[in-house]
């Protein structure tokens, strides 16, 4: 049973491996980092089987420098140290073409519910949070992205006082299913489960 097993997977990464370098012929060129199956209309699904961000060769495996429109990742960088997180960061940063652009979201460390910090704090109680390396708050999010020379763009997030903060963005541009309009445990106007929602976008030089 273990070798069937063993055959399926390898099968299985071989296939997956042959789609996604079939996709990445298409324009624009938009990717999903840690996609755990969730598939978007115009996005390439990737998983850290393929394409682990921290590692420089995955990313030559598949894709030029410059060559990338738009990387989304939701509730990716939270699994990662802040070490690793600069480093993934960096990783995208040269990927992506001049003006293009990373979604980032992740747990929100600033969110006042107490309930919902247990659920998504390191060691919490919440599905994944065992993997959980750091909870971010806004400004600890957004430093990671300037330090590498990204503008960020604040979508969502709480801030020290417990205040929400949000602005119009566009789904086609990266959907974000943990988000204020969009995870189902919001209801009658209570924010049960939000994120911190940047875009950061690579500067081009002038």
């Amino acid at each position: 049973m273990k070798r069937i097993q063993s055959i399926y997977a390898s099968v299985r990464h071989v296939i997956l491996d042959f789609k996604i370098k079939l996709l990445i012929r298409t324009r624009p060129l938009r990717i999903v980092v840690g996609a755990s199956g969730v598939y978007q209309t115009g996005w390439i699904p990737t998983n850290i089987e393929h394409l682990d961000i921290l590692e420089l060769d995955c990313w030559r495996r598949y894709f030029r420098e410059s060559s990338i429109d738009a990387i989304l990742a939701e509730h990716v960088f939270e699994h990662l140290t802040i070490e690793e997180g600069f480093r993934a960061a960096s990783h995208c940063y040269n990927f992506l073409k001049p003006n293009g652009y990373l979604r980032v979201a992740v747990p929100d460390g600033f969110h006042p519910s107490e309930d919902y910090i247990n659920l998504v704090k390191p060691g919490g109680v919440g599905v994944g949070s065992e993997d959980h390396k750091i909870l971010y708050n806004y400004k600890t999010l957004s430093s990671i992205f300037e330090k590498n020379n990204y503008q960020v763009d604040l979508l969502e997030y709480f801030n020290e006082e417990g205040m929400f903060f949000s602005k119009d963005w566009d789904t086609r541009m990266g959907m974000i299913t943990r988000s204020k309009m969009y995870d189902e445990r919001n209801r009658n106007g209570n924010l049960n489960y939000t994120s911190i929602i940047i875009d950061a976008r690579k500067q081009v030089n002038i």
